[in-house]
């Protein structure tokens, strides 16, 4: 069965099917991503520009951005650097407890953020595990910027590794091998074989990661304290403006965060539409003819 004869038979449905589900998926995006995004910026542009200006220059919203920026600047590379030792870790090698290993990595994605920060509370806090010796030698880390990080490296780490992984295990160890066979030590080996390989799976996990590490509020909420100007994250910020009736105030800040949001998605959809086109041109490049050495004369 041709190519073409496949298409017609994959699209053999009717036009009103089509246009059904077509219709469905963009009421559903209105609904539920434009419409909501409208009315954050609408919201925070009712009393005007100046209003909204001054929602972002307030002392307590502008710590509020600064710690959100620290924390992603800490949380992000500390996972870029798990993230690729664990995915070569698990892509690369077979050992015993390799299963265990890649269970730990996904277990962020199934326990609550409430739940790890309860977690960090329970061994840091006052009365938790290292406490007592924590304020004994005058270490502050729950309710302070050290808690704050720690929370939002643990819901965000399993995403690099996880954009890593299967791209590893689909390359296989061939390349790497030939490397090493040619001379290359393990930094070349990575430097000039592994990384150019992974560079938009690792790129796009970054990505990933920082949008995370920006918008985290739940683990976030329960280790810091809330204390205005020095453990409030952005979405710890619009929290209690809202709930303080300063409505314009807090979706200044939550504007803030829909634009990061937006700038992100802008990056991530270049990322993609990079590496389809690097993927595309280097399907359609005409293959390497081998180079035959001649054969001396008067041989069969």
């Amino acid at each position: 069965m041709s190519n073409l004869t496949k298409k017609r038979v994959i699209t053999t449905e009717a036009p009103w099917v089509r246009y059904t589900l077509i219709g469905i998926a963009l009421v559903f995006l209105l609904l539920f991503l434009v419409l909501p995004l409208a009315a954050v910026f609408t919201e925070a542009m009712r009393k005007g520009f100046g209003a909204y200006l001054e929602g972002l220059r307030e002392p307590d919203a502008w710590s509020a951005i600064k710690l959100t920026l620290i924390t992603a600047a800490i949380a992000v590379p500390l996972n870029l650097v798990f993230g690729v030792a664990a995915a070569w870790c698990i892509a690369k090698y077979e050992f015993r407890g390799k299963a265990f290993l890649t269970t730990l990595v996904d277990l962020p994605f199934s326990v609550s953020p409430v739940v790890a920060g309860l977690i960090y509370v329970l061994m840091f806090g006052a009365q938790g595990w290292f406490g007592p010796w924590l304020a004994a030698h005058d270490i502050k880390i729950i309710f302070a910027v050290p808690g704050i990080v720690l929370a939002t490296i643990f819901v965000t780490f399993p995403f690099i590794a996880r954009e890593l992984i299967p791209l590893m295990q689909s390359q296989g160890n061939d390349e790497e091998q030939a490397a090493i066979v040619l001379g290359a030590n393990g930094w070349q080996t990575f430097w000039l074989v592994t990384l150019p390989n992974i560079k938009w799976g690792l790129i796009y996990g970054v990505i990933l990661c920082n949008a995370r590490a920006m918008g985290e509020f739940g683990a976030v909420s329960v280790v810091s304290g809330h204390i205005r100007g020095q453990t409030n994250t952005m979405p710890l910020h619009v929290e209690i403006l809202y709930n303080e009736y300063q409505s314009v105030a807090a979706f200044s800040v939550a504007s803030l965060l829909a634009l990061l949001a937006l700038v992100t998605l802008v990056i991530k959809s270049v990322v993609e539409w990079r590496h389809e086109r690097e993927m595309k041109a280097a399907a359609e490049a005409p293959p390497e003819r081998p180079v035959l050495s001649p054969r001396p004369l008067g041989e069969g």
